[in-house]
């Protein structure tokens, strides 16, 4: 006779993809998840999805979201608004010179 299998635990969603820095970004301008998500035409809930990770994006819903949180698309990526440091940590890794004085 044969054993039967005790069923698996739920496993935990994993992300689609990366998570953005939508979320910062959102809360730095301070929208909640409806009034973004209305904005740019989504629902709160697939908004949250996006966010977190668990839900796939396009360009024209990067850009959308990018408008309605005054950023370019590239930050929603890379840069934390509730974190000025960062930007400079972003330009270091680009290779790029962060000494803007005046050149002599």
């Amino acid at each position: 006779m044969a054993k039967k299998s005790s069923p698996k635990p739920p496993q935990p969603a994993r992300p689609i993809r990366k998570p953005l820095k939508i979320r910062a970004w959102r809360q730095h301008r301070h929208l909640t998840l409806e009034q973004l998500a209305g904005k740019i035409g989504l629902t709160a809930s697939a908004l949250s999805m996006l966010e977190r990770g668990q839900r796939g994006y396009n360009q024209d819903t990067l850009e959308a979201i990018a408008i309605e949180l005054q950023t370019d698309v590239p930050s929603l990526f890379i840069l934390d608004p509730g974190k000025p440091e960062a930007v400079w940590q972003w330009l270091a890794s680009i290779g790029q010179s962060t000494d803007f004085s005046k050149p002599k």
